[in-house]
C-alpha cells in the first residue's frame, strides 16, 4: 500500500448525496482484476453510453479528468461491501474523499487501499463545494500528519481519524503488513511454546 502523507491536488465537487458503490462500480465489473481498466469503471453507467461514448459527466471533462480528491455530499460509499468501488476511485487517481459521513465498510476499505476518507460537517463540505463549481480546477490540500483540510481560499478544516488508521496510512501499511510487524513477538512466543511443551513436537 502506498503511504499517505500530504496531497495538493484538483478537487471534484460531487453534490449528490449518497452515491453508492454500485455507481462507484456497477456490480458487473466486480471480478475484474484490479488495474488501469478501473479508471474507466468509475461511475461507469453515469459516464459511458453503451457504445462506449463519454456521457456528460464531471469526471470526462478537464479539469476534473485529473482530479485526486473528491469532496462529497452525505452517506458516501452506501451500498454493498465491494472493495472494487475503491479500485475504481484509486485507479482514476483519487487519493482523498471529503465527505459530511461514509457508509463504515467503504471508509474501511479507503483505508486499508491508500485512499483517505475524511469526515468534515456537512456545512463545511459544501462551503467547499461551493467554491470548486464556482473555480473549476481549484486545488484542495490535506495534511493527515496535522489532520488539516486547506480549501481553495486557503482556509484550514480539522479533521479527526483513529490513531491506528493515520498509522497505517502514514506508513503504508495495510493489515498484513501491519501483522508482520509483530513478526519478532511471534517467534518470541513459539519458541517458549515448544520449549514448554516439548512433548507435542517429539515424534
Amino acid at each position: 500500500m502506498q503511504p499517505f502523507k500530504n496531497l495538493t491536488g484538483i478537487a471534484v465537487p460531487i453534490d449528490e448525496p449518497n452515491i453508492d458503490t454500485n455507481q462507484l462500480c456497477p456490480t458487473r465489473f466486480n471480478k475484474v482484476p484490479r488495474g488501469p481498466k478501473y479508471r474507466d469503471i468509475l461511475f461507469h453507467d453515469r459516464r459511458f453510453n453503451t457504445d462506449g461514448s463519454e456521457k456528460e459527466h464531471l469526471l470526462n471533462v478537464e479539469p476534473f479528468k485529473r482530479a485526486q480528491i473528491i469532496v462529497a455530499n452525505r452517506n458516501w460509499g452506501g451500498g454493498s461491501s465491494r472493495e472494487s468501488a475503491v479500485y475504481a476511485l484509486y485507479e482514476f487517481g483519487i487519493r482523498c474523499v471529503i465527505a459530511p459521513s461514509f457508509a463504515d465498510i467503504h471508509s474501511n476499505n479507503c483505508a486499508k487501499n491508500g485512499l483517505l476518507p475524511v469526515v468534515l460537517p456537512e456545512a463545511e463540505c459544501a462551503a467547499i463545494r461551493k467554491q470548486l463549481n464556482e473555480k473549476p480546477g481549484a486545488t484542495v490540500s490535506v495534511d493527515l500528519a496535522a489532520q488539516t483540510v486547506i480549501d481553495a481560499q486557503g482556509k484550514s478544516y480539522r479533521f479527526e481519524i483513529h490513531p491506528v488508521r493515520k498509522k497505517c496510512l502514514l506508513e503504508g501499511l495495510d493489515d498484513i503488513a501491519r501483522t508482520t510487524e509483530y513478526q519478532a513477538r511471534f517467534e518470541a512466543f513459539e519458541a517458549a511454546y515448544k520449549e514448554e511443551r516439548s512433548w507435542l513436537y517429539t515424534s
